[in-house]
């Protein structure tokens, strides 16, 4: 299949685009892009140098990739940009490129990202992650493969939401989100196991029945946070989901969402 570039379009010399590219109207890519097979690119799109874009991918009109970072000391240093495929970039989408020189922000496989959402520099998202209108992920966000993201969430700086994670619209997060767990608010706490999710995507009812006991001891058992994660590693199943859990937040840095006590959620599995 060929490229089809509208005549309107701007494509750099060195650009690279491979078989079945489609560019639209007005669109504009820079020098050294990549865009992969039969990626369609919408009309008013900018796409600028050292983004990498996979194949099989949608980016509607009025996106922006590979903007510089919005960071005050940034300098102009070369930093990168990497989306892989089959992502889904709805109208008006910015995604910035790294901070830090020679590094990039990183978005997975098989994402959807829907209409003025933002990603800043180097923020990590997994593969098969929903983010829901102008949501707000700010830099050095970690955002774990399955994660959804409600519309008009706030993620502070280097926070973390684990894998099948499930984050409440209009809400405002400056902690981690544990895997597989329900949260929202302002601030954002956890009130429940997203056992909807966890049974959509086939994690066994013997792995499902190991999380709620886990979420039981670590937010509903009276215990510390070392005590629970303790009785945790010492009492329940080490199925996969459990020692995932038990790792995301002993390796938190700026600390897990605290239970909400309004707005209590089961925790069975």
């Amino acid at each position: 299949m060929e490229v089809e570039i509208h005549p309107t379009a701007v494509v750099y010399s060195n650009a690279l685009l491979y078989e079945g590219v489609k560019v639209g109207p007005y669109a504009v890519v820079e020098e050294g892009v990549e865009i992969g097979e039969g990626t369609v690119i919408g009309s008013h799109t900018v796409i600028h140098s050292g983004t990498t874009l996979g194949r099989d991918c949608l980016v509607a009109a009025h996106v922006v990739l590979g903007g510089d970072p919005q960071h005050l000391e940034y300098r102009g240093a070369p930093t990168f940009l990497r989306i892989g495929d089959r992502n889904v970039l709805r109208e008006y989408v910015s995604i910035h490129r790294s901070f830090r020189e020679g590094e990039a922000t990183v978005v997975g496989n098989d994402n959807y990202i829907m209409a003025y959402a933002h990603i800043g520099h180097d923020c990590q998202i997994g593969n098969e992650v929903i983010i829901t209108s102008f949501a707000g992920i700010s830099g050095h966000v970690l955002i774990e493969d399955r994660a959804i993201i409600g519309g008009q969430v706030g993620l502070h700086q280097f926070v973390r939401i684990g894998t099948l994670a499930m984050v409440g619209g209009n809400s405002a997060f400056n902690k981690d989100v544990p895997p597989y767990t329900l949260a929202s608010g302002r601030p954002g706490k956890v009130y429940g196991l997203n056992v909807v999710g966890l049974r959509r995507k086939g994690v066994p009812s013997q792995a499902r029945r190991a999380l709620a006991k886990a979420f039981r001891l670590l937010y509903r058992s009276g215990l510390s946070q070392k005590q629970a994660l303790d009785r945790i590693l010492e009492e329940v199943d080490p199925c996969p989901e459990v020692l995932h859990f038990l790792e995301f937040a002993r390796a938190s840095q700026r600390g897990i969402c605290p239970w909400s006590r309004e707005r209590r959620g089961n925790g069975e599995g």
